[in-house]
């Protein structure tokens, strides 16, 4: 793929809007659903995500193009990427838990899920079958990243106001938090009529 300004505009505004992870591809939702009781806890997911995501794209892409194909293991591609991950994840759990003692006990359980988190496997498997280049890996997986943050970040914001609204008792809790993501998806699928290209 041809490197240009345009190009990686077009791949960000993609990533972020139309091919949200969250509400168009449907991936990272345990996060999404688990992390998003309050904007501050979402931010700080959102922030770990976009770093993870956008260091595994560099660093799979890497050992996809130079470990993988050239020793003929591109079938071993998935479980590679897996271990990069859960490694990275491993690397940002060391640095909050001694750094951001209180981001890392708000995200919980929750931070050690980035490793199964399936947009982030996503992001670094779409990589490799889009056909981007080191640049344009890198690009998507800050994108995609910037996407989910933004994703977690809005129904967030939705769910502390539902604190106020009294719905009825059979959609109180999960019912109605899933009834929201779902309305908001809806009003995400108006992006899908850019077009790009």
């Amino acid at each position: 793929m041809e490197l240009s300004l345009t190009g990686v505009l077009l791949l960000i505004v993609s990533a972020v809007f139309i091919d949200n992870f969250i509400f168009s591809k449907f991936l990272g939702c345990c996060p999404f659903l688990g992390v998003s009781k309050s904007p501050s806890t979402a931010f700080g997911m959102g922030c770990a995500v976009i770093f993870v995501m956008t260091l595994s794209s560099a660093v799979t892409w890497c050992v996809y193009s130079y470990v993988l194909v050239p020793f003929e293991l591109e079938y071993l591609k998935t479980i590679a990427f897996i271990l990069i991950i859960a490694s990275l994840v491993q690397m940002i759990e060391f640095f909050l838990k001694s750094k951001v003692p209180a981001l890392y006990e708000s995200l919980g359980i929750y931070l050690p899920l980035i490793t199964t988190n399936c947009a982030v496997l996503g992001a670094a498997l779409l990589n490799i079958q889009n056909g981007y280049n080191f640049i344009y890996s890198v690009v998507f997986g800050f994108a995609s990243g910037v996407g989910f943050t933004m994703a977690i970040l809005i129904f967030a914001g939705v769910r502390a106001r539902m604190r106020f609204s009294n719905p009825p008792a059979s959609f109180k809790g999960t019912p109605i938090a899933l009834i929201t993501a779902g309305l908001i998806a809806m009003a995400f699928m108006g992006f899908s009529g850019m077009s790009i290209g």
